[in-house]
């Protein structure tokens, strides 16, 4: 990685959350682009006879006070940093992880909710 990419990273790193959510919003502005994560899409049609085996964990919201706590949990499941985290997070609903087992997607789920956020399997 490049020196002036460390150097940033290591500004953002010290910026507050209000101040990140400055900034995600101003870089979205200015590039035309969104920071939400994309949904792949996924096929709704499936065989009815058909158990299901892989889910979708979806962040569908979260409480107000429990924001940090839930973006910290999302950051640690996807392995994406703060900014992406929040990003996730903020952009609700949003998926956290796809075609998982139901133990796995179940155990995220509570994870997930233990600390405030609202999670639907797909």
């Amino acid at each position: 990685m490049s020196e002036k990419v460390t150097a940033m990273i290591e500004e953002i790193k010290g910026l507050t959350v209000l101040e990140l959510s400055e900034l995600v919003h101003a870089l979205e502005e200015e590039f035309g682009v969104s920071a939400a994560a994309m949904a792949a899409p996924t096929a709704t049609a499936a065989a009815p006879a058909e158990e299901k085996t892989e889910f979708d964990v979806v962040l569908t919201g979260f409480d107000a006070a429990a924001k940090i706590k839930v973006i910290k949990v999302v950051r640690e499941i996807t392995g994406q940093g703060l900014a992406e985290a929040k990003a996730t997070v903020e952009g609700a609903p949003a998926t956290i992880k796809e075609g998982i087992s139901k133990d796995d997607a179940e155990a995220l789920k509570k994870q997930i909710e233990e600390v405030g956020g609202k999670v639907e399997l797909k």
